[in-house]
């Protein structure tokens, strides 16, 4: 089972130019970003990336959907749903959408999704709070399909860094 192994990396880098099959966007029930980083990667998708960022009614928490990326370097985005008008920020809905999203690059059979934290930014959780939670979903990688083999999660800060390889120590792969 030594091969089966998935691979979880913690890297300092810019969302939109990480080379990965999918980039995981936490997003709010109406596809809106949940950081300023975040509204960067739309910056970066330019127009053939926001044309997908309008729905018709809001999307429910916890879910995730697929979109294509535009100009980004990633083919295509899955926007995780992590809070509406009504539902706050949680780890709940942080482990929801996260186990949405990889249901998503399973069903699509992506090898490598790019993933920044999710749930931080103003009046959400901490990197630690969200770390945890990220790490209980990412525990259960790669799932019966084999997908994704790889998990890149892109932070911005040192910081970050810090945080995030606590609780993903890869050690022995």
């Amino acid at each position: 089972a030594g091969a089966s192994r998935h691979v979880i990396r913690v890297v300092l880098d810019d969302l939109a130019f990480v080379g990965a099959d999918a980039i995981v966007r936490p997003a709010t029930d109406l596809l809106e970003a949940t950081t300023p980083a975040l509204r960067r990667l739309e910056q970066g998708g330019g127009p053939p990336f926001w044309t997908h960022l309008k729905v018709g009614r809001a999307l429910a928490v916890g879910s995730a959907v697929v979109t294509a990326g535009g100009n980004l370097t990633a083919e295509l985005v899955i926007h995780a749903i992590i809070r509406s008008a009504t539902e706050p920020v949680s780890e709940s809905s942080v482990r929801r959408a996260l186990t949405a999203a990889l249901q998503r690059a399973a069903d699509w059979a992506l090898a490598h999704v790019a993933v920044p934290p999710v749930g931080i930014g103003a009046g959400n959780l901490s990197l630690e709070d969200a770390a945890h939670a990220m790490a209980g979903v990412f525990a259960g990688l790669p799932g019966p399909s084999g997908f994704p083999r790889e998990v890149t999660i892109v932070v911005e800060t040192e910081d970050e860094r810090r945080v995030f390889e606590t609780y993903f120590r890869t050690s022995g792969s």
